[in-house]
């Protein structure tokens, strides 16, 4: 059993993730029609032991179209030629998937009020504005 460290309180076992090779799609040549260098990583969120109820919730908001109806993260990775930089690509993508849904949420915003005085400049300077803009009308005719 290797446990992968998430962060200083989660780490999960490599055992649950699941990875499965397949052949990339688009250009590429001779060897992408060859070598099955594309990696797909399965990380069940539902069936994982070590991962707490709220960080199990926002994983599964986080993770979008990419998480099945089963619980199921899927993370694709063919960016690189090699099998193993794909397959280290989607393991950091997971990491990052996982520490951002095990960060504390941020504090909730209190709404405040703008200042006195803040309010007097803005409507001073939309005044001035609006003089500005006044003083360039058509000029009346003398007579």
């Amino acid at each position: 059993m290797v446990l992968i460290p998430v962060t200083r309180a989660i780490a999960i076992d490599e055992n649950e993730i699941e990875e499965s090779f397949v052949r990339a799609s688009g250009a590429g040549g001779q060897n992408i029609q060859r070598v099955s260098s594309a990696v797909r990583l399965r990380f069940d969120i539902l069936g994982s032991p070590n991962l707490p109820e709220p960080v199990r919730r926002r994983l599964l908001r986080l993770g979008g179209s990419r998480v099945s109806r089963d619980g199921v993260l899927v993370i694709a990775a063919q960016e690189h030629r090699t099998q193993a930089r794909n397959r280290q690509a989607a393991l950091e993508r997971l990491l990052e998937l996982l520490r951002q849904a095990a960060a504390p949420p941020p504090p909730v915003r209190r709404p405040t009020r703008p200042t006195l005085g803040s309010q007097t400049r803005r409507l001073d300077a939309k005044a001035g504005r609006a003089a500005i803009k006044a003083g360039r009308g058509r000029i009346a005719p003398e007579g």
